[in-house]
């Protein structure tokens, strides 16, 4: 099948003029994903690419200095192929900017914060390869082994994030029915990757279970201790996770995807899929519109697709998690909501604070 794509970029050069440049290429690769560029200053110049991937050197980032007297301009170079939706994982935290933060507005976080932040995600990483390495060891080449280990653990930091949750409603520190939805959510559409990989004879081996589930089990207490400790750590540790698996797939999609397209879908993935309610489908892609996204399963090619485009959603998922408070369910809000009649509810980040909280008497406000 021939494969044709659209590069386009726009270059702006002044506030009201751009130059766009588009052109057609049969021999584009699926390797190309969208990126996005940095913030550059228009005086800079910059080349004009046709059909291929935005490559930017280090001679092409603007000095701090240039940005002081010049409004910043963005340039934005994406690559669609067979009007396939790309989904794009975005970096948290990013280090260049958290030493590049000069003002402290109370959005972004101060000096402190930003060496506990980075020391999170250095600690979160590092566990993250070290798991890889050991799977990368032991399924070189069984791809479905690899899967099920991969799902078997995946699900797990949901049923601990919910888990810490209830332990703090039962204490009255927290009344977030969002974050219960959305994890249970997530935990549901995991445990579907985890019977198609079943299905697709992943779990046929007693090692890889014993090794799965005796990973899951200590993998669910160092989550449950890290989200009572730090959430944004946890959240941060179950999106490299997510993140790893995003990968995983794709790649396995690039080499596979001519003999996957020749193989029947699994029973399993076809009705989570397309059949039934979808509401819980819904409720954990939270950067969508509920309804916005309609899987078509025709063989196991589309299924690992949508298995790695799930990833991609959860990594979205998690990033926002990162931020306390930002997290709401796609169905929870309508344009017709009456915000009035939104009721008070009981808040805290970790341990630390939620004990803080109900020791400290609660000023209610005066109208």
């Amino acid at each position: 099948m021939a494969a044709s794509a659209l590069s386009s970029i726009w270059v702006p050069i002044s506030s009201s003029s751009y130059i766009n440049n588009s052109s057609s290429s049969s021999s584009s690769s699926r390797d190309e994903i969208p990126i996005h560029a940095s913030i550059l200053s228009p005086s800079i110049p910059f080349p004009i690419l046709s059909g291929k991937p935005l490559s930017l050197s280090s001679s092409s980032y603007c000095p701090r200095r240039c940005l002081l007297s010049r409004k910043p301009y963005r340039v934005r170079a994406t690559t669609l192929q067979d009007n396939e939706e790309k989904v794009i994982v975005e970096d948290t935290f990013p280090a260049k900017g958290l030493q590049d933060t000069d003002v402290d507005d109370g959005s972004t976080p101060g000096k402190l914060e930003s060496w506990v932040i980075k020391l999170e995600q250095s600690v979160n990483v590092l566990l993250t390869e070290s798991v890889i390495k050991i799977l990368d060891a032991l399924y070189l080449d069984r791809h479905y082994a690899r899967f099920y280990v991969l799902e078997t653990i995946a699900r797990v930091p949901y049923f601990a994030f919910m888990s810490v949750l209830h332990m703090y409603e039962s204490f009255g520190w927290w009344r977030r029915a969002d974050y219960l939805k959305v994890h249970f959510a997530e935990s549901w559409n995991e445990l579907h990757h985890l019977l198609i990989m079943e299905e697709l004879g992943g779990n046929d081996m007693w090692f890889d279970r014993f090794l799965a589930q005796h990973i899951a089990i200590f993998y669910y207490f160092l989550t449950a201790f890290m989200y009572t400790m730090s959430p944004r750590m946890a959240y941060h540790f179950s999106e490299c996770v997510e993140r790893h698996a995003y990968t995983t797939y794709d790649k396995f999609i690039k080499l596979q995807g001519e003999e996957l397209k020749k193989l029947p879908a699994p029973d399993v993935a076809v009705k989570y899929y397309t059949e039934g309610d979808l509401y819980l489908f819904d409720e954990f892609q939270t950067a969508r519109a509920p309804h916005s996204r309609r899987p078509k399963i025709e063989n196991l090619y589309d299924v690992f697709v949508n298995i790695r485009d799930d990833e991609a959603e959860h990594c979205k998922t998690m990033k926002t998690c990162q931020t306390h408070g930002s997290l709401h369910s796609p169905h929870s809000y309508t344009f017709e909501d009456d915000p009035g009649c939104v009721l008070p509810q009981a808040d805290c980040e970790g341990i630390v604070d939620c004990v803080k909280k109900s020791v400290t008497p609660q000023r209610k406000s005066s109208k």
